[in-house]
């Protein structure tokens, strides 16, 4: 039953955290399922994280749940990736600008891809904290503020993004993997920052 308290299996600590990370490999094929919808990322996200917020505090959950949790961040989250799109193709035509030469082109090209850095760690931070009745746009901006704050936090997430980047790069389908790792990563930055 979701939510209910999972007895502890008298496993190893090595034998859990080998668990978890096998969660986090399996919850990147589920967030890059749910993100085929092209503007459904955040909420995939969204739904990942509480899930391995589940799985790390030992309570039941599954596949149904992650469904539920998807199907409930959707409802505004669809906003936060067209959002986020948008911000991408104004990166896009910046760093246009930049490669013909306009004047001032390379400072604007650069001062943006590090605002769409900026964002995507927000919008990390903010999946991380989602839950049933929160509003993505409370959520942003109070991920923007922290992303701000806690930057030891905000480049360890933009280490995330790195290592899912390679990975992509040496061999997509381990991309698609390690989008959990990355989820992973974004509650334990939230945490941290909690217990700060």
């Amino acid at each position: 039953m979701a939510g209910t308290r999972v007895k502890a299996r008298g496993e190893s600590a090595l034998a859990e955290r080998f668990a978890v990370f096998a969660e986090c490999l399996l919850t990147g094929v589920w967030i890059a399922v749910a993100s085929l919808g092209v503007v459904t990322y955040p909420a995939a996200f969204a739904a990942g994280a509480r899930h391995l917020r589940r799985r790390t505090a030992h309570e039941g959950g599954g596949w149904r749940e992650f469904a539920g949790d998807f199907r409930t961040a959707l409802r505004g989250g669809w906003l936060a990736g067209l959002a986020g799109w948008a911000a991408v193709a104004a990166v896009w035509v910046d760093v246009q600008a930049a490669r013909a030469g306009i004047p001032g082109g390379p400072l604007a090209g650069a001062v943006g891809v590090v605002a769409l850095i900026g964002l995507v760690v927000a919008g990390l931070r903010a999946a991380a904290v989602w839950a049933p009745g929160a509003r993505w746009r409370t959520l942003l901006a109070g991920a923007g503020r922290r992303t701000v704050l806690d930057p030891a936090g905000s480049f360890l997430i933009v280490g995330g993004l790195a290592v899912v980047a390679l990975s992509a790069w040496f061999a997509a389908p381990l991309a698609i993997a390690v989008l959990g790792a990355v989820a992973a990563a974004a509650v334990a930055v939230e945490e941290r920052y909690r217990h700060r």
